[in-house]
């Protein structure tokens, strides 16, 4: 009598002299590459669900505590061998252990059958796993980005609020109340902002008390502050911050420097601001706008040191990759021939 598990071919005495059927017309076992990949799968996402697990328990949001992100790395890559040898393995083994049984076939042949079917394994496996772990981490990047949309809005509707309400409570008071407040919103926005407080802090050489109503601060420059208070000139704050943050830009954008003309309007703004001379401001202009290039200069630099240094570890990663995966379909093929061995031996 024929097994069921056996494969037969025209010509193959069977039991008792019997010539036996051809049951079989493909050398690969299908069944048993399915199976064993659907274990290779199943393992490799346990695994990696877990070596997820035992990563993000090392790390820490604190400074100094946790594990390094090069000891994060090398495990990440040891962990992701590990799993590959474990699945690939697992998948394979079943894959030989499971197919027919090849009578009369040459050993190599035998041999190089098994081997066909521990790579399938790892290959259907491969393919399964990434296709679930791209749906996956697509899915949970899609939700990740719905609640920051919704955490965005929110945060823009509370701002909105906070706005409004401050809005409101400057209404009551003197009306340069109003304007200040929006003339420091303008300005907390801008790309410039803190390098235009600057262009506008007082005179070293003001006094530090507060000066008469109708009287100018002392220490400070007559021909370029105008009197004190001046209501056109609380109403030009928004207006001429702006201007100054808008030359700032321009400046950095174009290398650094600024026209004549420009320096020139720009010095009036800060001298008509601060008492300063108007040779004064147009230096205060030259350096401020110095020192934001070299800060612009040196944040691209590190911009793209941090980019170079993600291309790197990127690069390292994927070669990494291709080496486990490659060690996987090595263990996959090993370990069927290990299982087609076992299942021959088998009467």
């Amino acid at each position: 009598m024929v097994a069921k598990n056996e494969a037969w071919y025209p010509g193959e005495a069977g039991v008792d002299g019997v010539v036996a059927p051809r049951t079989s017309n493909s050398a690969v076992s299908w069944g048993a590459v399915l199976a064993g990949a659907t274990a290779a799968a199943a393992l490799s996402l346990i695994l990696l669900l877990l070596g997820a697990g035992l990563g993000l328990s090392a790390v820490s949001p604190w400074a100094n505590d946790g594990a390094s992100a090069a000891a994060l790395g090398v495990a990440g890559i040891v962990w992701l061998a590990f799993t590959q040898l474990a699945a690939s393995g697992l998948g394979g083994y079943l894959a030989g252990r499971l197919r027919v049984r090849w009578r009369d076939t040459d050993p190599n042949e035998v041999h190089f059958r098994d081997t066909a079917h521990g790579m399938l394994s790892w290959a259907v496996a491969t393919l399964f796993t990434a296709a679930v772990l791209t749906a996956s981490v697509g899915a949970i990047a899609g939700i990740g980005a719905k609640g920051a949309a919704v955490a965005a809005g929110t945060a823009a509707t509370g701002a909105a609020a906070a706005g409004a309400v401050a809005t409101a409570g400057d209404e009551p008071g003197a009306k340069g109340g109003a304007s200040g407040t929006s003339a420091r919103t303008a300005l907390g926005s801008g790309d410039f902002g803190y390098y235009v407080d600057t262009l506008l802090r007082p005179s070293a050489t003001a006094s530090t008390t507060a000066p008469a109503p109708s009287a100018a601060p002392a220490g400070v420059n007559p021909a370029t502050l105008r009197a004190w208070p001046d209501a056109s000139m609380v109403h030009a704050d928004e207006q001429s911050s702006a201007t100054l943050n808008r030359l700032l830009v321009r400046a950095v954008r174009d290398g650094g420097t600024l026209s004549p003309e420009d320096t020139r309007a720009a010095g009036q703004l800060v001298a008509q601001r601060t008492g300063l001379s108007q040779a004064e401001a147009e230096r205060r202009v030259t350096e401020t706008l110095q020192r934001a290039r070299t800060e612009a200069q040196a944040l691209e630099t590190r911009a793209r040191e941090a980019a170079d240094a993600a291309r790197k570890t990127a690069l390292t990663t994927a070669l990494w990759m291709v080496v486990a995966l490659l060690i996987g379909a090595f263990t996959a093929s090993l370990l069927a021939t290990v299982g087609g061995r076992q299942r021959d031996l088998i009467g």
